[in-house]
């Protein structure tokens, strides 16, 4: 709902691509034409948290909206250029989060969310589609599977989940008194 309600295309795509790529908000803002590969379906995340670099999917509908974007403007480098002609800068940082009030605000949504907040339901979704989480750990670029697990939390389908297969663990037991 987040994304369909950003009033401004430009952030509306921005939010799109950091929910449907798990990206932090500088890692959104930087990147460039040259880190997507419409080839492989892959984004190449630059000097991301420590410095490290990685590889991460792009659907086909955030490519589509990214291609889209980039004609609106053409900046030679990146994808989300500031404001102003000749900018070298991506977007302020400070706007998107100002864009992100905006929209909560919309939305009657009183809840301290963040551009951040939406790489965190990027994971909890993930994890509900039956996604593992070490996969999960290489997506988000995380060092330690502890700080993956940071980012789920135990939502209404995956509590339903996991008394379905308790359920099924206990079911598949031979007990001796249920036989006589």
């Amino acid at each position: 709902m987040l994304i369909s309600m950003t009033k401004q295309k430009r952030y509306q795509i921005f939010f799109l691509t950091l929910y449907t790529m798990g990206l932090r908000l500088g890692e959104g803002l930087s990147l460039t034409v040259h880190d997507i590969d419409q080839h492989t379906m892959q984004v190449h995340i630059r000097d991301g948290k420590g410095g490290k670099d990685r590889l991460v999917p792009v659907p086909q509908r955030t490519l589509n909206a990214l291609r889209a974007h980039w004609l609106t403007h053409r900046h030679p480098r990146l994808i989300f250029p500031g404001k102003g002609c000749n900018t070298d800068n991506p977007m302020d940082r400070g706007g998107v989060q100002k864009a992100m009030k905006l929209v909560l605000k919309d939305c009657g949504i009183n809840k301290p969310i963040s551009p951040h907040s939406l790489r965190h339901c990027f994971a909890t979704h993930l994890l509900e589609q039956g996604l593992d989480l070490r996969s999960l750990q290489i997506l988000l670029g995380h060092a330690s599977l502890n700080t993956t697990a940071r980012y789920t939390r135990m939502t209404q389908i995956k509590q339903r989940d996991a008394a379905l297969a308790i359920n099924r663990l206990a079911d598949a037991l031979t007990l001796m008194w249920e036989t006589v």
